[in-house]
């Protein structure tokens, strides 16, 4: 036997006791995660608490000395989170859109692949199924850098009872997917109008001469090319991994930047963190000049940064407005608390949607 056959050999059994340590760490890891749940029942708090998962990743990011890839350790934990919860029971998530679409996608990036996800037709069918109690969990989509807001998903809102949990952020990178072996078999190419206006730059430099064929989803797009020849769609790199398809071409959109906000709605108030965020809804007396103004003015009286206001048409008079507001820390904290109740005194209606943590700059 050659030098480099015996050490490839003995460095294998090297990485087969290190594998068996680790399964013995993640078993011992889970029945510390079961003991927690048994407590959290007996004081019944709540299961889901974004922000300590948050903490773990970012503790293990800021710890990790290499040679293993920090950008990894999200995805590793995160699936030993999810796992370890699923030996207690699997938490159901609702998200929009068949599966690979990049709601699935927001879905396993917060919640992993051992919850029970739950593909929902509409953003309206997901509040129903978390209101109904038939999901504990739902993921919507709220803003994306390129396309500003989903108006549908605010004012669902408006009447819903439900409460903000977490926030997702999903960085939108488009893939060429594909049975073929290279681009010069390709023919056609399926996608969503959105995926197919993303890269034109790429498809005109690269498939010039190839059709283009419009989908009602990425995901659609890539379930139609895994059994078509010549055909490749533009899709998320997870619906490579579903449909078995090949990528011809990586992160393919024209603007590197596109990334798109969900929130995780629930019937619960998320656990209190050190980073959180507050949304709010809130519609004021039109007729009152500077009335917006005085809506506003609490918060700067108070040092609460506000970091986002919209604003949608009331449903039910015409020229009345709801304002949509996210701004820094808890609604318990006491200046936030104090802006809030003299903002509450100022305006026709005040909602508070829920205070969560803050999505960290790696997801």
């Amino acid at each position: 036997m050659s030098d480099p056959t015996r050490q490839i050999g003995e460095l294998r059994t090297q990485i087969d006791e290190v594998d068996d340590r680790i399964l013995e760490l993640l078993n011992q890891r889970a029945r510390f995660n079961a003991e927690i749940g048994k407590l959290k029942a007996s004081e019944d708090q709540a299961a889901f608490v974004p922000g300590r998962e948050l903490d773990i990743f970012e503790r293990l990011a800021a710890k990790n000395a290499g040679p293993f890839p920090s950008a990894a350790i999200r995805q590793v934990f995160r699936e030993i989170i999810s796992a370890s919860i699923a030996v207690q029971r699997r938490v159901s998530v609702a998200y929009l859109g068949p599966r690979a679409t990049y709601s699935h996608q927001a879905a396993i990036q917060q919640f992993g692949r051992m919850a029970e996800l739950i593909s929902s037709a509409t953003i309206a069918e997901i509040f129903e199924r978390v209101e109904s109690e038939s999901a504990e969990f739902g993921v919507v989509p709220v803003e994306n850098s390129n396309e500003g807001i989903v108006s549908l998903t605010l004012d669902l809102f408006v009447d819903s009872p439900l409460t903000i949990c977490a926030e997702i952020h999903v960085a939108i990178h488009h893939d060429l997917l594909s049975k073929e072996k290279s681009l010069s078999q390709i023919r056609d190419v399926y996608s969503h109008p959105q995926g197919l206006a993303q890269c034109r730059r790429w498809l005109d430099l690269n498939l010039r001469g190839a059709r283009q064929h419009p989908t009602h989803s990425t995901a659609s797009a890539a379930e139609l090319v895994a059994d078509r020849p010549a055909a490749a769609a533009i899709a998320s790199p997870l619906a490579a991994d579903l449909y078995g398809l090949q990528a011809l071409g990586s992160s393919i959109e024209d603007n590197r930047d596109n990334t798109t906000r969900f929130l995780v709605i629930g019937r619960t108030p998320s656990t209190r963190s050190d980073r959180d965020i507050t949304s709010i809804l809130f519609s004021i007396k039109r007729d009152l000049s500077g009335a917006l103004y005085r809506a506003l003015e609490p918060f700067a009286q108070n040092g609460v940064n506000l970091t986002r206001i919209e604003s949608r048409p009331t449903r039910e008079r015409a020229w009345e407005y709801v304002f949509f507001c996210d701004f820094e820390g808890n609604s318990e904290d006491p200046a936030v608390a104090r802006a809030i109740e003299e903002l509450r005194r100022r305006c026709d209606f005040l909602k508070v949607l829920g205070s969560y943590p803050q999505a960290s700059g790696g997801e």
